[in-house]
């Protein structure tokens, strides 16, 4: 009879073995895909040779922009600027994270007190058993019955399969992505700064150009108006003229508002209400684009924040994935308390009687509608997938705004050339125009086409400087500076 029942209870193990091996081996089949970090040796269009040791990305902001105006007003918005400010909070938010995921696989232990009372109903089952008892006087319960306890609790699981631990590293990578994400942040905001700022000294130019034009066209409107009071010319002329001066005039005031929004949008960025922002307008016309040292392409991925971040997500959705799959296998759980409990609080103390103490250990395993959990597996490898897609995409969208921006940085300076060329060549063709025009060697239409084209020529040179100086701004982002 013993060996029949002894051979029941080995039976009803190996069934339970045989489950819980079920339940942690067969898991769901997923795609998985390893992410691809290859680049090529070199960005194409740049003509410089390769060298890992020369980069511009290590160059620090304040030395990379050695505006004293603009300086101050990157200073100021890394202090005031609300959405990096906002982005910092972040950081905090995933430092408790980090902290909360840490403090799971520790030992959780309560303390507790407490104190209560408890009366049986006379009829009813419990209340006569207590009534019928032969009792001995001086021994029975108090009636009502008070209890007092007071002891300590812990419970802990055991993390066998590390579920716990890599849930602490997912946490961790996303934080260090979260700091990556902030340093992605502050070139973003470093180089949004430097473009409003370029892009408004290069409106005061622009300013500057239409109020010296508009000296031109009124003093060629006087000289429209003396040729025709000695009927050289006639009205048609004086108003052709005339209009021009106008609608020069009404240049000046479009530019004056872009000069307000570009103000307002500087100090939008620098955490500030608007007002004027200082700037030295003389220093547009002397701006050299730097010399750009572009290193080798796999630098991106140490010196662009956005590479990063997405490496650390990459990291932490791997992470996911062991988490996920952990929760198929068995866990061990393990609890205890010790304390002390009795009616009287004058026996609270009393060791052993009015001591208790227990110690459980439990082994669970999910055996029937583990949809939840497959799910959550299935989840975590596509989310994986994801973030390797994700992460080779910013490697390639990085490699493509160097090579765009280096393009764009030898094309502009070829074309500042020829514009600079024909500046010049219109500026001079203006003062011939007059003098032709004073002696009656050419039509008053040939001297307004000759100022309007050296007026578009003029604000199209301010307009390729600025493209050129956003080039290097954005070359320098590129490349990952700006954040350090």
């Amino acid at each position: 009879m013993r060996k029949s029942k002894k051979n029941r209870i080995y039976k009803y193990l190996g069934v339970a073995c045989l489950l819980l091996n079920f339940t942690a081996c067969k898991l769901p089949q997923v795609a998985q895909r390893t992410e691809d970090t290859s680049t090529p040796e070199n960005f194409i269009g740049n003509t410089q040779a390769a060298d890992s040791t020369m980069n511009t990305a290590q160059t620090q902001w304040k030395e990379y922009f050695d505006d004293p105006y603009l300086d101050s007003l990157i200073t100021e918005a890394l202090q005031n600027n609300q959405e990096l400010n906002i982005t910092l909070q972040e950081l905090q938010i995933a430092q408790s994270e980090v902290r909360a995921r840490k403090g799971e696989y520790l030992p959780f232990v309560d303390i507790k007190a407490g104190a209560g009372v408890d009366k049986k109903a006379r009829y009813t089952s419990e209340g006569a058993m207590e009534a019928t008892t032969d009792i001995r006087p001086g021994e029975e319960m108090p009636e009502p019955l008070q209890d007092y306890m007071v002891g300590a609790y812990a419970s802990w699981e055991v993390d066998v399969w590390s579920k716990l631990h890599n849930a602490k590293k997912a946490a961790v990578s996303r934080y260090l992505s979260t700091v990556e994400g902030k340093n992605f942040v502050v070139t973003n905001l470093v180089a949004e700064i430097a473009n409003s700022y370029y892009e408004l000294i290069a409106l005061d130019n622009q300013l500057a150009i239409v109020q010296q034009n508009i000296k031109i066209q009124s003093n060629a409107l006087r000289i429209v108006k003396i040729q025709k009071e000695a009927a050289r010319v006639n009205e048609l002329a004086v108003r052709r003229f005339n209009a021009e001066v106008l609608k020069t005039k009404s240049m000046q005031f479009d530019i004056q508002q872009r000069i307000v929004e570009t103000e307002n949008r500087i100090n939008f960025l620098v955490g500030r209400f608007p007002q004027h922002v200082a700037r030295d307008m003389e220093s547009f016309e002397v701006l050299e684009p730097e010399n750009i040292q572009t290193g080798i392409p796999s630098q991106l991925l140490e010196n662009r924040p956005d590479v990063r971040k997405a490496e650390l997500e990459l990291a932490a959705a791997k992470l996911d994935i062991k988490v996920a799959k952990a929760r198929f296998y068995p866990s061990l759980g393990i609890s205890a308390g010790i304390g002390y409990r009795a009616f009287n609080p004058k026996y609270l103390l009393d060791t052993p009687e009015s001591l208790l103490y227990s110690l459980a250990g439990d082994v669970m395993a999910p055996l029937i509608n583990r949809n939840a959990i497959k799910a959550s597996y299935i989840s975590a490898n596509a989310k994986q997938v994801q973030a390797v897609y994700n992460y080779e995409r910013t490697i390639l969208n990085a490699y493509i705004e160097v090579v765009n921006q280096l393009a764009k940085m030898d094309n502009l300076k070829k074309s500042y050339d020829l514009k600079s060329q024909q500046v010049d060549a219109l500026n001079s063709s203006i003062q011939i125009s007059n003098n032709l025009f004073r002696n009656a060697r050419a039509d008053y239409m040939e001297v307004l086409l000759t100022q309007r084209d050296a007026l578009e020529s003029k604000f199209e040179l301010v307009e390729t400087k600025l493209q050129q100086v956003s080039a290097m701004v954005n070359i320098y982002r590129a490349l990952g500076g700006g954040w350090k």
